[in-house]
Protein backbone atom coordinates (compact mmCIF):
# COMPACT_ATOMS: atom_id res chain seq x y z
CA UNK A 1 0.00 0.00 0.00
CA UNK A 2 1.27 3.53 -0.73
CA UNK A 3 2.73 5.91 1.82
CA UNK A 4 1.79 9.60 2.16
CA UNK A 5 3.63 12.54 3.78
CA UNK A 6 1.90 15.65 5.12
CA UNK A 7 4.24 18.59 5.62
CA UNK A 8 3.02 21.19 8.10
CA UNK A 9 2.02 21.02 11.75
CA UNK A 10 -0.85 23.51 11.74
CA UNK A 11 -4.60 22.98 11.61
CA UNK A 12 -4.60 22.23 7.86
CA UNK A 13 -2.01 19.49 8.33
CA UNK A 14 -3.97 18.14 11.29
CA UNK A 15 -7.15 18.01 9.22
CA UNK A 16 -5.51 16.02 6.41
CA UNK A 17 -3.70 13.73 8.86
CA UNK A 18 -6.90 12.96 10.76
CA UNK A 19 -8.86 12.30 7.58
CA UNK A 20 -6.21 9.90 6.27
CA UNK A 21 -6.00 8.07 9.60
CA UNK A 22 -9.65 7.11 9.21
CA UNK A 23 -9.02 5.54 5.82
CA UNK A 24 -7.33 2.20 5.24
CA UNK A 25 -6.44 2.68 1.57
CA UNK A 26 -2.96 4.03 2.19
CA UNK A 27 0.17 2.68 3.84
CA UNK A 28 2.06 4.72 6.41
CA UNK A 29 0.82 8.27 6.90
CA UNK A 30 3.77 10.50 7.84
CA UNK A 31 2.98 13.82 9.52
CA UNK A 32 5.98 16.14 9.49
CA UNK A 33 5.09 18.81 12.05
CA UNK A 34 8.35 20.70 12.61
CA UNK A 35 9.12 22.02 16.07
CA UNK A 36 5.65 23.37 16.86
CA UNK A 37 2.93 21.69 18.86
CA UNK A 38 1.08 19.45 16.35
CA UNK A 39 -2.16 21.05 15.23
CA UNK A 40 -1.61 24.53 16.66
CA UNK A 41 0.55 26.22 14.05
CA UNK A 42 0.78 30.03 14.21
CA UNK A 43 -2.95 30.67 14.04
CA UNK A 44 -3.93 28.88 17.24
CA UNK A 45 -0.71 29.00 19.26
CA UNK A 46 -1.58 32.30 20.96
CA UNK A 47 -2.24 32.20 24.70
CA UNK A 48 -3.98 35.60 24.75
CA UNK A 49 -7.63 35.04 25.70
CA UNK A 50 -8.63 38.22 23.85
CA UNK A 51 -7.47 36.81 20.51
CA UNK A 52 -10.83 35.54 19.27
CA UNK A 53 -11.87 33.37 16.36
CA UNK A 54 -13.58 35.28 13.58
CA UNK A 55 -15.85 32.31 12.83
CA UNK A 56 -18.66 31.32 15.19
CA UNK A 57 -18.09 28.22 17.29
CA UNK A 58 -20.54 26.19 15.21
CA UNK A 59 -18.33 26.63 12.13
CA UNK A 60 -15.04 25.60 13.71
CA UNK A 61 -14.78 21.82 13.44
CA UNK A 62 -11.54 20.16 12.35
CA UNK A 63 -13.00 17.27 10.37
CA UNK A 64 -15.84 17.13 7.87
CA UNK A 65 -19.32 16.64 9.38
CA UNK A 66 -18.01 17.12 12.92
CA UNK A 67 -18.27 20.88 13.41
CA UNK A 68 -20.62 20.57 16.40
CA UNK A 69 -17.92 18.80 18.41
CA UNK A 70 -16.07 22.07 19.08
CA UNK A 71 -19.16 23.54 20.74
CA UNK A 72 -19.44 20.43 22.92
CA UNK A 73 -15.73 20.58 23.78
CA UNK A 74 -15.90 24.29 24.63
CA UNK A 75 -18.98 23.74 26.82
CA UNK A 76 -17.00 21.27 28.90
CA UNK A 77 -14.15 23.77 29.32
CA UNK A 78 -16.21 26.82 30.24
CA UNK A 79 -19.74 27.78 31.21
CA UNK A 80 -22.51 29.23 29.06
CA UNK A 81 -21.00 28.49 25.65
CA UNK A 82 -23.32 29.02 22.70
CA UNK A 83 -22.81 27.95 19.11
CA UNK A 84 -23.02 31.58 17.98
CA UNK A 85 -20.13 32.63 20.25
CA UNK A 86 -16.72 33.78 19.03
CA UNK A 87 -14.37 31.88 21.31
CA UNK A 88 -10.62 32.27 22.01
CA UNK A 89 -8.30 30.90 19.34
CA UNK A 90 -6.27 29.27 22.11
CA UNK A 91 -9.28 27.13 22.99
CA UNK A 92 -9.68 25.97 19.42
CA UNK A 93 -5.99 25.07 19.32
CA UNK A 94 -6.49 22.83 22.34
CA UNK A 95 -9.51 21.29 20.61
CA UNK A 96 -7.46 20.51 17.50
CA UNK A 97 -4.88 18.72 19.64
CA UNK A 98 -7.62 16.72 21.38
CA UNK A 99 -9.28 15.74 18.09
CA UNK A 100 -6.00 14.57 16.58
CA UNK A 101 -5.18 12.53 19.68
CA UNK A 102 -8.61 10.90 19.50
CA UNK A 103 -8.02 9.82 15.91
CA UNK A 104 -4.54 8.61 16.77
CA UNK A 105 -5.93 6.36 19.51
CA UNK A 106 -8.56 4.99 17.14
CA UNK A 107 -5.91 4.33 14.48
CA UNK A 108 -3.66 2.56 16.97
CA UNK A 109 -6.53 0.36 18.11
CA UNK A 110 -7.06 -1.03 14.62
CA UNK A 111 -3.38 -1.21 13.66
CA UNK A 112 -3.38 1.76 11.29
CA UNK A 113 0.23 2.72 10.54
CA UNK A 114 1.46 6.29 10.91
CA UNK A 115 4.46 8.31 12.06
CA UNK A 116 4.78 11.85 13.46
CA UNK A 117 8.10 13.57 12.78
CA UNK A 118 9.08 16.51 15.02
CA UNK A 119 11.47 17.86 12.43
CA UNK A 120 11.45 20.38 9.62
CA UNK A 121 11.07 19.29 5.99
CA UNK A 122 13.74 21.02 3.89
CA UNK A 123 13.29 19.29 0.54
CA UNK A 124 11.10 17.04 -1.59
CA UNK A 125 12.93 15.18 -4.37
CA UNK A 126 11.24 13.32 -7.19
CA UNK A 127 12.33 9.68 -7.46
CA UNK A 128 11.67 7.18 -10.21
CA UNK A 129 8.34 5.37 -10.48
CA UNK A 130 6.32 8.30 -9.13
CA UNK A 131 7.81 8.38 -5.65
CA UNK A 132 9.18 11.27 -3.58
CA UNK A 133 11.90 11.55 -0.99
CA UNK A 134 11.20 14.06 1.77
CA UNK A 135 14.41 15.42 3.27
CA UNK A 136 14.35 16.46 6.92
CA UNK A 137 16.59 18.94 8.69
CA UNK A 138 18.13 16.20 10.83
CA UNK A 139 19.60 14.62 7.66
CA UNK A 140 17.03 11.83 7.62
CA UNK A 141 14.66 11.05 4.75
CA UNK A 142 11.17 9.64 4.24
CA UNK A 143 10.22 7.94 0.95
CA UNK A 144 6.55 8.19 0.00
CA UNK A 145 4.18 7.96 -2.95
CA UNK A 146 2.46 11.30 -2.36
CA UNK A 147 3.18 14.58 -0.55
CA UNK A 148 0.71 17.14 0.79
CA UNK A 149 2.06 20.65 1.45
CA UNK A 150 0.16 22.10 4.41
CA UNK A 151 2.81 24.62 5.38
CA UNK A 152 0.47 27.56 6.00
CA UNK A 153 1.61 31.13 5.60
CA UNK A 154 5.27 31.83 4.93
CA UNK A 155 7.56 33.42 7.46
CA UNK A 156 7.06 37.19 7.29
CA UNK A 157 9.41 39.16 5.05
CA UNK A 158 10.23 42.79 5.85
CA UNK A 159 8.69 45.38 3.58
CA UNK A 160 11.03 46.64 0.88
CA UNK A 161 10.79 50.13 2.34
CA UNK A 162 12.41 49.13 5.65
CA UNK A 163 16.08 50.11 5.95
CA UNK A 164 18.62 47.53 7.11
CA UNK A 165 19.52 49.64 10.13
CA UNK A 166 15.89 49.69 11.21
CA UNK A 167 15.65 45.90 10.84
CA UNK A 168 18.64 45.31 13.08
CA UNK A 169 17.76 48.01 15.60
CA UNK A 170 15.46 45.84 17.70
CA UNK A 171 12.73 48.46 17.25
CA UNK A 172 11.22 46.77 14.17
CA UNK A 173 9.25 43.57 14.84
CA UNK A 174 8.49 41.29 11.89
CA UNK A 175 6.22 38.95 13.86
CA UNK A 176 3.25 40.37 15.78
CA UNK A 177 3.26 37.23 17.95
CA UNK A 178 6.59 38.09 19.57
CA UNK A 179 5.60 41.14 21.61
CA UNK A 180 6.70 39.46 24.84
CA UNK A 181 10.32 39.71 23.65
CA UNK A 182 10.16 43.50 23.91
CA UNK A 183 10.75 44.19 27.59
CA UNK A 184 10.98 47.99 27.41
CA UNK A 185 7.71 49.88 27.48
CA UNK A 186 7.43 51.97 24.29
CA UNK A 187 5.97 55.47 24.25
CA UNK A 188 4.45 54.97 20.79
CA UNK A 189 3.77 51.74 18.88
CA UNK A 190 3.14 51.90 15.15
CA UNK A 191 1.49 48.91 13.49
CA UNK A 192 1.73 48.43 9.73
CA UNK A 193 -1.53 46.85 8.62
CA UNK A 194 -5.20 47.13 9.61
CA UNK A 195 -6.52 43.61 8.97
CA UNK A 196 -7.37 40.81 11.37
CA UNK A 197 -3.73 40.29 12.38
CA UNK A 198 -3.44 43.98 13.17
CA UNK A 199 -6.59 43.85 15.32
CA UNK A 200 -5.07 41.13 17.51
CA UNK A 201 -1.81 43.06 17.63
CA UNK A 202 -3.55 46.25 18.73
CA UNK A 203 -5.41 44.39 21.46
CA UNK A 204 -2.23 42.75 22.77
CA UNK A 205 -0.17 45.94 22.59
CA UNK A 206 -2.82 47.98 24.39
CA UNK A 207 -2.82 45.50 27.27
CA UNK A 208 0.93 44.92 27.46
CA UNK A 209 1.76 48.63 27.33
CA UNK A 210 -1.26 50.41 28.83
CA UNK A 211 0.27 53.88 28.50
CA UNK A 212 1.59 53.62 24.95
CA UNK A 213 0.13 55.57 22.05
CA UNK A 214 -1.00 53.31 19.21
CA UNK A 215 -0.90 54.10 15.50
CA UNK A 216 -2.07 51.80 12.70
CA UNK A 217 -1.22 52.48 9.04
CA UNK A 218 -2.41 50.82 5.85
CA UNK A 219 -3.02 51.94 2.29
CA UNK A 220 -6.76 52.25 2.85
CA UNK A 221 -6.92 52.65 6.61
CA UNK A 222 -9.83 50.22 6.73
CA UNK A 223 -10.23 48.02 9.80
CA UNK A 224 -12.29 44.85 9.42
CA UNK A 225 -16.03 45.23 9.69
CA UNK A 226 -17.79 43.62 12.63
CA UNK A 227 -19.77 40.38 12.73
CA UNK A 228 -23.34 40.64 13.94
CA UNK A 229 -23.81 39.57 17.54
CA UNK A 230 -26.20 36.80 16.45
CA UNK A 231 -26.42 34.78 13.20
CA UNK A 232 -28.27 36.60 10.43
CA UNK A 233 -31.24 35.40 8.46
CA UNK A 234 -30.24 34.38 4.92
CA UNK A 235 -30.84 36.79 2.07
CA UNK A 236 -34.07 35.54 0.42
CA UNK A 237 -32.76 36.05 -3.12
CA UNK A 238 -29.30 34.60 -2.51
CA UNK A 239 -29.68 31.72 -4.99
CA UNK A 240 -30.71 34.09 -7.76
CA UNK A 241 -27.87 36.48 -6.92
CA UNK A 242 -25.28 33.67 -6.88
CA UNK A 243 -26.48 32.37 -10.23
CA UNK A 244 -26.21 35.86 -11.72
CA UNK A 245 -22.73 36.33 -10.27
CA UNK A 246 -21.56 33.05 -11.78
CA UNK A 247 -22.78 34.27 -15.18
CA UNK A 248 -20.83 37.55 -14.93
CA UNK A 249 -17.88 38.37 -17.10
CA UNK A 250 -15.61 40.48 -14.97
CA UNK A 251 -15.28 42.17 -11.60
CA UNK A 252 -17.18 45.38 -12.42
CA UNK A 253 -20.44 43.60 -13.22
CA UNK A 254 -20.13 41.44 -10.10
CA UNK A 255 -19.74 44.53 -7.94
CA UNK A 256 -22.77 46.17 -9.57
CA UNK A 257 -24.95 43.14 -8.81
CA UNK A 258 -23.76 43.00 -5.20
CA UNK A 259 -24.41 46.71 -4.71
CA UNK A 260 -27.90 46.34 -6.21
CA UNK A 261 -28.60 43.51 -3.76
CA UNK A 262 -27.47 45.74 -0.89
CA UNK A 263 -29.80 48.53 -2.02
CA UNK A 264 -32.79 46.37 -2.90
CA UNK A 265 -32.78 44.20 0.19
CA UNK A 266 -35.15 45.60 2.81
CA UNK A 267 -35.04 42.56 5.08
CA UNK A 268 -31.42 41.39 4.99
CA UNK A 269 -28.20 42.68 6.49
CA UNK A 270 -25.48 43.23 3.85
CA UNK A 271 -23.31 40.77 5.79
CA UNK A 272 -25.80 37.99 5.12
CA UNK A 273 -25.41 38.62 1.39
CA UNK A 274 -21.61 38.42 1.57
CA UNK A 275 -21.81 35.26 3.70
CA UNK A 276 -24.28 33.72 1.25
CA UNK A 277 -21.66 34.02 -1.49
CA UNK A 278 -19.28 31.74 0.41
CA UNK A 279 -20.15 28.52 -1.47
CA UNK A 280 -19.38 30.15 -4.86
CA UNK A 281 -16.36 32.30 -3.98
CA UNK A 282 -13.82 29.84 -5.39
CA UNK A 283 -15.87 29.40 -8.58
CA UNK A 284 -16.14 33.17 -9.00
CA UNK A 285 -12.38 33.55 -8.64
CA UNK A 286 -11.63 30.71 -11.04
CA UNK A 287 -13.98 32.27 -13.58
CA UNK A 288 -11.88 35.44 -13.74
CA UNK A 289 -9.11 35.88 -16.29
CA UNK A 290 -5.65 36.81 -15.07
CA UNK A 291 -6.16 40.53 -15.98
CA UNK A 292 -9.49 40.48 -14.14
CA UNK A 293 -7.84 38.96 -11.08
CA UNK A 294 -5.22 41.72 -11.22
CA UNK A 295 -8.04 44.26 -11.36
CA UNK A 296 -9.64 42.70 -8.30
CA UNK A 297 -6.35 42.72 -6.39
CA UNK A 298 -5.67 46.35 -7.26
CA UNK A 299 -9.10 47.88 -6.67
CA UNK A 300 -11.34 45.54 -4.71
CA UNK A 301 -9.21 43.37 -2.45
CA UNK A 302 -9.10 45.79 0.48
CA UNK A 303 -12.87 46.23 0.75
CA UNK A 304 -13.48 42.51 0.14
CA UNK A 305 -11.08 41.55 2.94
CA UNK A 306 -12.70 44.00 5.37
CA UNK A 307 -16.21 42.82 4.45
CA UNK A 308 -15.65 39.08 4.11
CA UNK A 309 -13.17 38.53 6.95
CA UNK A 310 -14.92 40.38 9.73
CA UNK A 311 -13.85 40.54 13.32
CA UNK A 312 -15.63 39.24 16.42
CA UNK A 313 -17.87 41.83 18.14
CA UNK A 314 -15.74 41.88 21.30
CA UNK A 315 -12.56 42.50 19.29
CA UNK A 316 -14.25 45.22 17.25
CA UNK A 317 -15.48 46.93 20.41
CA UNK A 318 -12.04 46.77 22.01
CA UNK A 319 -10.42 48.52 19.03
CA UNK A 320 -13.23 51.08 18.80
CA UNK A 321 -12.74 51.87 22.49
CA UNK A 322 -9.06 52.54 21.82
CA UNK A 323 -9.99 54.94 19.01
CA UNK A 324 -12.64 56.73 21.04
CA UNK A 325 -10.27 57.18 23.98
CA UNK A 326 -7.68 58.77 21.69
CA UNK A 327 -5.07 56.07 22.28
CA UNK A 328 -5.35 54.74 18.71
CA UNK A 329 -5.01 56.66 15.46
CA UNK A 330 -5.63 54.95 12.12
CA UNK A 331 -4.06 56.42 8.98
CA UNK A 332 -4.86 55.64 5.35
CA UNK A 333 -1.38 56.02 3.94
CA UNK A 334 1.36 54.21 2.08
CA UNK A 335 4.56 53.44 4.00
CA UNK A 336 7.44 54.84 1.94
CA UNK A 337 10.35 54.36 4.33
CA UNK A 338 11.22 53.06 7.79
CA UNK A 339 14.57 54.38 8.99
CA UNK A 340 16.64 54.91 12.11
CA UNK A 341 18.00 52.79 14.94
CA UNK A 342 15.19 53.39 17.44
CA UNK A 343 13.07 55.29 17.76
CA UNK A 344 12.24 54.73 14.08
CA UNK A 345 11.10 57.31 11.55
CA UNK A 346 8.23 56.07 9.36
CA UNK A 347 7.63 58.16 6.25
CA UNK A 348 4.12 57.85 4.83
CA UNK A 349 2.10 59.36 1.99
CA UNK A 350 -1.50 60.19 2.86
CA UNK A 351 -4.11 58.49 0.66
CA UNK A 352 -6.39 61.53 0.90
CA UNK A 353 -3.96 64.43 0.45
CA UNK A 354 -0.90 62.69 -1.11
CA UNK A 355 1.22 64.71 1.30
CA UNK A 356 4.29 63.19 2.98
CA UNK A 357 4.71 63.08 6.72
CA UNK A 358 6.98 61.30 9.20
CA UNK A 359 5.69 59.36 12.19
CA UNK A 360 8.15 58.46 14.93
CA UNK A 361 7.69 55.27 16.95
CA UNK A 362 9.66 53.42 19.59
CA UNK A 363 8.40 50.13 18.20
CA UNK A 364 7.13 49.33 14.70
CA UNK A 365 5.26 46.04 14.26
CA UNK A 366 4.63 44.54 10.83
CA UNK A 367 1.14 42.99 10.91
CA UNK A 368 0.34 42.74 7.23
CA UNK A 369 -1.18 39.26 7.38
CA UNK A 370 -0.57 36.26 5.12
CA UNK A 371 2.51 36.17 2.94
CA UNK A 372 2.20 33.58 0.16
CA UNK A 373 4.72 34.95 -2.34
CA UNK A 374 6.68 31.71 -2.69
CA UNK A 375 9.06 33.11 -5.32
CA UNK A 376 10.54 35.46 -2.71
CA UNK A 377 10.37 33.20 0.32
CA UNK A 378 13.47 32.26 2.26
CA UNK A 379 11.98 28.82 2.82
CA UNK A 380 14.36 25.99 1.87
CA UNK A 381 11.57 23.55 1.00
CA UNK A 382 9.64 25.86 -1.31
CA UNK A 383 12.84 27.23 -2.85
CA UNK A 384 13.95 23.69 -3.71
CA UNK A 385 10.55 22.78 -5.20
CA UNK A 386 10.68 25.85 -7.45
CA UNK A 387 14.29 25.28 -8.41
CA UNK A 388 13.62 21.65 -9.38
CA UNK A 389 10.54 22.62 -11.37
CA UNK A 390 8.20 20.53 -9.21
CA UNK A 391 6.19 23.67 -8.45
CA UNK A 392 5.80 27.16 -9.90
CA UNK A 393 4.54 30.39 -8.33
CA UNK A 394 1.05 31.65 -8.98
CA UNK A 395 1.26 34.60 -11.44
CA UNK A 396 -0.08 36.98 -8.77
CA UNK A 397 2.27 35.65 -6.10
CA UNK A 398 -0.64 34.16 -4.18
CA UNK A 399 1.02 30.81 -3.54
CA UNK A 400 1.71 28.01 -6.00
CA UNK A 401 0.03 27.19 -9.30
CA UNK A 402 -2.34 24.26 -8.90
CA UNK A 403 -5.46 22.54 -10.14
CA UNK A 404 -8.79 23.05 -8.34
CA UNK A 405 -8.22 19.85 -6.30
CA UNK A 406 -4.87 21.13 -5.02
CA UNK A 407 -2.61 19.12 -7.34
CA UNK A 408 0.47 21.20 -8.10
CA UNK A 409 1.46 22.24 -11.60
CA UNK A 410 5.10 21.81 -12.54
CA UNK A 411 7.41 24.03 -14.59
CA UNK A 412 5.89 22.66 -17.82
CA UNK A 413 2.40 23.55 -16.63
CA UNK A 414 1.48 19.87 -16.16
CA UNK A 415 -0.19 18.38 -13.05
CA UNK A 416 2.45 16.82 -10.83
CA UNK A 417 1.29 13.31 -9.88
CA UNK A 418 1.29 12.76 -6.12
CA UNK A 419 2.11 16.36 -5.16
CA UNK A 420 -0.66 18.41 -3.55
CA UNK A 421 -1.18 21.51 -1.40
CA UNK A 422 -3.89 22.68 0.97
CA UNK A 423 -4.62 25.98 2.67
CA UNK A 424 -2.95 29.34 2.06
CA UNK A 425 -0.60 28.07 -0.68
CA UNK A 426 -3.69 27.69 -2.91
CA UNK A 427 -4.90 31.28 -2.70
CA UNK A 428 -4.01 31.90 -6.32
CA UNK A 429 -6.22 29.00 -7.35
CA UNK A 430 -9.10 29.28 -4.86
CA UNK A 431 -8.71 32.75 -3.26
CA UNK A 432 -10.82 31.79 -0.24
CA UNK A 433 -9.09 28.74 1.24
CA UNK A 434 -7.67 29.65 4.67
CA UNK A 435 -10.66 29.48 7.03
CA UNK A 436 -11.45 26.23 8.85
CA UNK A 437 -14.77 25.56 7.05
CA UNK A 438 -12.91 25.57 3.72
CA UNK A 439 -9.89 23.71 5.09
CA UNK A 440 -11.81 20.82 6.61
CA UNK A 441 -13.85 20.36 3.44
CA UNK A 442 -10.68 20.44 1.33
CA UNK A 443 -8.95 17.97 3.68
CA UNK A 444 -11.83 15.52 3.38
CA UNK A 445 -11.88 15.75 -0.41
CA UNK A 446 -8.09 15.48 -0.61
CA UNK A 447 -8.08 12.32 1.51
CA UNK A 448 -10.64 10.80 -0.85
CA UNK A 449 -8.63 11.88 -3.89
CA UNK A 450 -5.43 10.38 -2.52
CA UNK A 451 -7.20 7.17 -1.56
CA UNK A 452 -8.72 6.74 -5.01
CA UNK A 453 -5.55 7.70 -6.84
CA UNK A 454 -3.28 5.45 -4.80
CA UNK A 455 -5.58 2.44 -5.09
CA UNK A 456 -6.07 2.86 -8.84
CA UNK A 457 -2.42 3.58 -9.62
CA UNK A 458 -1.00 0.51 -7.90
CA UNK A 459 -1.10 -2.59 -10.14
CA UNK A 460 -3.00 -5.48 -8.67
CA UNK A 461 -4.77 -3.46 -5.99
CA UNK A 462 -8.54 -3.40 -5.65
CA UNK A 463 -9.75 -0.03 -6.93
CA UNK A 464 -12.71 0.20 -4.54
CA UNK A 465 -12.55 2.77 -1.75
CA UNK A 466 -12.16 1.60 1.81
Amino acid sequence: MPDIAIIGGGAAGAAVFGELLQRDDAGVVHWIVGRSVPGRGVAYATDDERHLLNVRATGMGVFANHAEEFVQYAARERESVQGADFLPRRLFGEFVEAQVQSRIRAAQARGRRFAIHSDQAVGVRALSEGQYRVELAAATTVDVDAVVLATGALSPRPLKTVAEKALTSGAYELSPWRLAQHARSPRRVLIIGTGLTAVDTLISASTRWPHAELVAVSRHGKLPFCHSSQPLAPYPLQSELNASLLDCNGVALMLRLIREAFRDSQVSDWRAIIDGMRPINAALWQGLTLPQRRQFMRHVRWIWEASRHRTAPASFEAVEALRESGRLQVHAARVLAVEGRGPLDVTVRSRETQLLSTLQADLVIQATGLDTAVAYAADPLLSQLLQDGLAVPDPLQLGVAARPDGQLLDAQGQPRAGLYAIGSLLRGNLWECTAMPEIRSAAHQLAQTLGRRMTIDIPGENSAEA
